[in-house]
């Protein structure tokens, strides 16, 4: 598909904007802020919400853990799954909801803004019941294409079935938080989810270990107290917004394909991106599972946790890159929304770099918080020391995709995922073929990253935000 292609799905060129009132002083310090003060300002309730999340999914972990190994490769066989649903429900669907709305409140449009809050819901609804619907039905097959046999397998649907059942609640609490953030409010969504935290970490392990008047349920209890808080969030949420605190209000109106469009010109192209990175992790988790059995897969899961906790960080970082650019590509200060842009790579970078540089010099440390296997234990700190240090290229990479999703243009960070997973995959197994080593499939994992961040670099400094710039703006 054509980059104008791709860029006409973007945009809702036939909404008709009424005039533009006042902005809001939100918005206006969006738009005129120093960057560094106002991004790190929108950032830090981010950063601290999506840290309790990955902090809570590795206590989860821990938790699994003492139920044996067949328990913590069944989680592995599970976690690219529920990953790719949240990353596409927040950072991807959600990305497309925030920068909608953003771009309408940088160009006055209010009415408009609000009209995208039932369009965001209707979506979300309807791509959690498709979740739901493939995972449920379609869960055993999948889970044993992955490598999953005998107990890990059973523990992989135990848990799974569980967390897919009540995949709709967690679509439609992130819907109403990106809209929420899409005003420049990080501080609300962000208090909702950490509270929810708090109650969380308790009530997981009170369900998986049948703690006080509680069940045990074992791996399926993780599952469950993942569903409650669901529950809790979006209920909170949507009180939120319909108290009428908020900037954006939920207003019954007919539905107007240009006001989906905008969500999905955005979000279904983003949701590719988050389609590439959770495929190469469970394709990756299929070649070390064929190659080197269930101990090493473990391993690589558990290894490969600690990749997936650098996405909710980055995300911390992008939700507000995503309303920064898109208010200021909204408004036509294109200039400044690249300033923006570059700034928040270079963050992403050092914070993500310097994760990774340190799990590469201490590798056995994070493996050892989960397993005491010593072939578990030698996988993930094998691929620690190979892909850690290439970690900052996929935080820059992953920062300037956020951005690019405020800006209406993914292409760039669409082609540059494709590259990492034919490098990742397509160079990792014929690494296996010929080597015989994970070692092999670890580099090319690796040298994936670097490829992806340096390519979306190029692309924008050579102008790939440039091209049908006024397409953006309207």
């Amino acid at each position: 598909m054509s980059v104008a292609a791709i860029d006409a799905t973007t945009h809702a060129r036939d909404v008709i904007a009424p005039d533009a009132p006042a902005l809001d002083p939100r918005t206006r310090v969006q738009l005129d802020g120093s960057i560094v003060p106002t991004l790190l300002r929108m950032a830090w309730p981010n950063v601290l919400v999506m840290l309790a999340q990955a902090a809570t999914g590795l206590i989860e972990t821990w938790f699994v853990s003492r139920l044996g190994t067949d328990a913590l490769a069944g989680m592995a066989l599970v976690f690219p799954g529920v990953m790719l649903m949240q990353m596409i429900s927040a950072g991807a669907m959600g990305g497309g909801i925030s920068s909608a709305i953003a771009r309408a409140l940088g160009a006055g449009r209010r009415e408009e803004a609000d009209a995208l809050v039932l369009h965001a819901i209707v979506i979300n609804i309807a791509l959690g019941a498709c979740f739901s619907i493939v995972m449920l039905a379609w869960g055993r097959p999948i889970y044993r294409a992955l490598g999953g046999a005998g107990g890990e397998l059973e523990a992989a649907l135990a848990y799974s079935n569980i967390v897919f059942a009540g995949t709709a609640l967690l679509w439609v609490m992130n819907g109403l938080a990106s809209a929420i953030r899409g005003i420049g409010n990080m501080l609300v969504p962000a208090l909702v989810i950490c509270v929810g935290v708090v109650f969380l970490v308790p009530l997981s392990p009170c369900l998986i270990f049948g703690i006080g008047p509680f069940p045990a349920l074992g791996i399926a209890g993780g599952g469950a107290a993942l569903v409650l808080f669901y529950a809790a969030g979006t209920a909170v949420l949507a009180w939120y917004i319909l108290s009428g605190r908020s900037l954006v209000r939920l207003r019954l109106s007919r539905p107007r394909r240009p006001l989906f469009r905008a969500i999905l010109g955005v979000g279904a192209f983003a949701s590719l991106t988050s389609v590439q990175t959770n495929v190469i992790i469970a394709l990756a988790t299929a070649l070390v599972a064929s190659t080197a059995g269930p101990e090493a897969m473990a391993g690589y899961g558990t290894g490969a946790r600690l990749e997936y906790l650098l996405i909710p960080l980055v995300f911390g970082l992008g939700a507000p890159l995503v309303a920064l650019v898109g208010t200021n590509i909204g408004a036509g200060q294109s200039g400044r929304a690249l300033r923006i842009a570059f700034v928040g790579g270079a963050i992403a970078f050092a914070v993500t770099e310097a994760i990774g540089l340190t799990a590469a010099l201490w590798p056995t440390a994070w493996p050892a918080l989960f397993s005491s296997d010593p072939r578990v234990i030698a996988a993930g700190s094998s691929y620690l020391r190979i892909v850690g240090p290439a970690y900052g290229f996929f935080g820059l990479g992953l920062a300037l995709y956020f951005a690019s999703q405020g800006a209406g243009r993914l292409f760039w960070p669409l082609f540059a995922g494709f590259l990492r997973m034919l490098i990742a995959i397509g160079g990792g197994w014929v690494a296996l073929r010929v080597g015989g080593s994970l070692v092999w499939l670890f580099a090319a994992i690796a040298l994936g990253l670097v490829v992806q961040g340096m390519t979306v670099v190029a692309a924008i400094m050579a102008g790939a935000w440039d091209n049908g710039r006024s397409a953006v703006a309207n």
